[in-house]
This record gives C-alpha cells, sequence and structure tokens, in this order.
C-alpha cells in the first residue's frame, strides 16, 4: 500500500497539466478506504500541492462500513473529505453473504452513525437489487432501511453477473426483467416518497446533493484519472492506463493507451439521456429532428418540457433499447 501511494504520488507530480482548475476529487474503484487515512492524507496533499483545487471541491471517498473505524473517519475528515459513499448494498444479512460481503447490516448502521459523529454531512449510500433469491417484500425492506439512515444520496444498480467472479461462476437464477422492472419502480417510488430527486437512471439525491464529480461525467466534462486501469478524458482526448499493478509498484509509470477520438455528438445523447436534464437541440452538434421524431413516438417513455427531451422513470428502465433507436435515427451507431 505504501508503494502504491507513493507512485499514485510520483504520477499526481510528473502528470500535472498546467493550469488546471479541480472542483472534484473521487478516490474510487475498489475499496480505497483500506488505505487508512494516512495515505489518503498523503494523495490529497499531492493532489493541492500540483493542481488549483477549488475552495469548496467536491473530494469523495469510496469507504465499505467494515473499514469505517472513527480513527480513518476522523482522519480522512480532517483531510478534507467531505463526501463519503458507502458500499452497504443490502440490509438483509443473508443478502449480503450471498454477495460476498463482510460486514452486516448492523455494521453498516454503526458506521453511517460513526460518520456522522465525525463530521460528515454528505453521505451516500450504494443499494443493490436483482439479487439472486431477492423478493419485492426483501428489497422493500432495504430501501426502507437504507432511507431510514436519511443519507444524502443513494445510488441504485440491479446486479450484473461478472463471468470470473464467485457468484458469477455459480450463475444463480436472478429474478426476472418483470420483476426487476418492479423492484426499480419501488426504489424510485420509495425515494420520491423521501425528497429525493431522481436525477440519473440509478441516482437519487436529495436537494442540493448531487454527485458533483459523477455528473461531470454525464455532462462530458474533462477528467484526469490516476493508477492502473484508470481513464482519463482531456483535452479532447481520451485514454487509459494498463491494468498492470506489478508494474506500477516497481515504480514503472504506465502509457497512456490513447482511443479513437470519440464522437461527441453520440456520448452527448447517450449520457444526456441517462439524466433527468435530458438532450435538447440547441445542444446537439448537427441535425437534432431524426431524434425528436424517434422520442415523440414514445410518449410512455420520453417527455419534452421546455424544449428538452428526458426519459420517464419507465423510459429509464428501457433506456438501452430507447437510446440504440434514437442513435440509430440519427446515424450514430
Amino acid at each position: 500500500m505504501d508503494d502504491y501511494c507513493a507512485m499514485l504520488c510520483r504520477e499526481l507530480t510528473e502528470r500535472a497539466p498546467e493550469d488546471c482548475t479541480v472542483s472534484t476529487v473521487y478516490l474510487g474503484g475498489g475499496t480505497p478506504s483500506l488505505l487508512g487515512a494516512a495515505r489518503i492524507a498523503r494523495i490529497l496533499d499531492a493532489v493541492r500541492t500540483h493542481y488549483a483545487l477549488e475552495p469548496d471541491a467536491e473530494i469523495t471517498c469510496e469507504a465499505n462500513p467494515d473499514s469505517m473505524t472513527d480513527a480513518f473517519l476522523r482522519g480522512i475528515r480532517a483531510a478534507g473529505v467531505n463526501r463519503l459513499s458507502m458500499g452497504i448494498q443490502s440490509a438483509d444479512d443473508r443478502e449480503l453473504k450471498r454477495l460476498g460481503r463482510i460486514h452486516t447490516f448492523a455494521q453498516a448502521q454503526a458506521a453511517f452513525a460513526r460518520a456522522r459523529a465525525a463530521g460528515f454531512e454528505n453521505i451516500s449510500v450504494d443499494l443493490m437489487y436483482g439479487l439472486p433469491d431477492q423478493t419485492m417484500d426483501g428489497l422493500r425492506h432495504s430501501v426502507k432501511s437504507l432511507i431510514a439512515l436519511q443519507p444524502e444520496h443513494l445510488s441504485c444498480y440491479a446486479l450484473t453477473l461478472e463471468p470470473d467472479t464467485p457468484l458469477g461462476r455459480e450463475q444463480p437464477a436472478l429474478p426476472d426483467e418483470d420483476t426487476q422492472a418492479d423492484m426499480y419502480r419501488l426504489i424510485c417510488e420509495a425515494a420520491r416518497a423521501h425528497g429525493m430527486e431522481h436525477y440519473e437512471i440509478s441516482n437519487f439525491a436529495k436537494p442540493g446533493y448531487r454527485s458533483r464529480h459523477n455528473s461531470g461525467y454525464w455532462k462530458l466534462t474533462p477528467y484526469l484519472g490516476f493508477g492502473p486501469g484508470a481513464h482519463s478524458d482531456f483535452a479532447g482526448k481520451r485514454w487509459e492506463h494498463p491494468r498492470d499493478l506489478n508494474a506500477y509498484l516497481n515504480g514503472r509509470m504506465l502509457p497512456n493507451i490513447e482511443d479513437e477520438a470519440p464522437d461527441r455528438r453520440c456520448e452527448y445523447v447517450m449520457l444526456g439521456l441517462r439524466t433527468s436534464d435530458g438532450i435538447c437541440a440547441a445542444e446537439y452538434d448537427g441535425d437534432f429532428t431524426p431524434a425528436e421524431r424517434v422520442l415523440k413516438l414514445l410518449p410512455q417513455y420520453a417527455v419534452c418540457e421546455h424544449g428538452r427531451w428526458r426519459l420517464t422513470e419507465d423510459g429509464f428502465f428501457l433506456s438501452n433499447a430507447i437510446l440504440f433507436r434514437v442513435l440509430d435515427a440519427l446515424e450514430l451507431t
């Protein structure tokens, strides 16, 4: 961990562009809370030293309940972290065990309370649905329990089975599409009933607490990523680093592997329709008429307000199919 932290600080230093103002910092991908507060503080010191960090920058750290000790929470809060993203996933201990999580929901509740006591006023929690053997009543219990914590932000994702994971190799039966659609609606209704905005397909927030960092991705804001497997989109170019942890730990700066020039029109449509802000002709670089023709044929799934087209909650659930039709009409597929 010390070698990784040292290399990350070196990369932050050597790859810092000139006059780069930073409005958000996100420590994620895996479980950064396992690094401990001192290492995270060193990383953030490198950011402050070599980048123009805005005074009110959003600084998020992902954390799992089992690693959220009092000392860790106080330490990262003192280091400048002002937003937590907690991987709780479920309020059912049997589901947590099936997912390979090592915390119980009681431990998650205690960790959340410790975070509040440490001064965190902006906490996001993660919830998964569409789990093996999950019922509507079981999901209803989890949603109610997580919302009862009163987080500022809620991220909800349907389980995706990756083939090279223990659960993926097990190939368990998952709820069918109709049931998953009902689960999605249940979450949407519960979040709305507790004053949360459904501002992106999988994300809900109290007013004023949208994730500024993730919103930047959806709005095509430039970003820089550091570490093995990190992606960047900056100064009109996009690149990634190889997933070579050993080389990184041995002090080798990973090369930039540049992607082909992205089609910003395609990304504008694809990312914009993921959000409640939607898309509009004035922001599209080209003839937007074909897209409007498609969306007008889907009144249950898409609406136009003040010249902006956005998907309804039913449309969110079917977003992949809708996006394909829109992009096909725009000849972007």
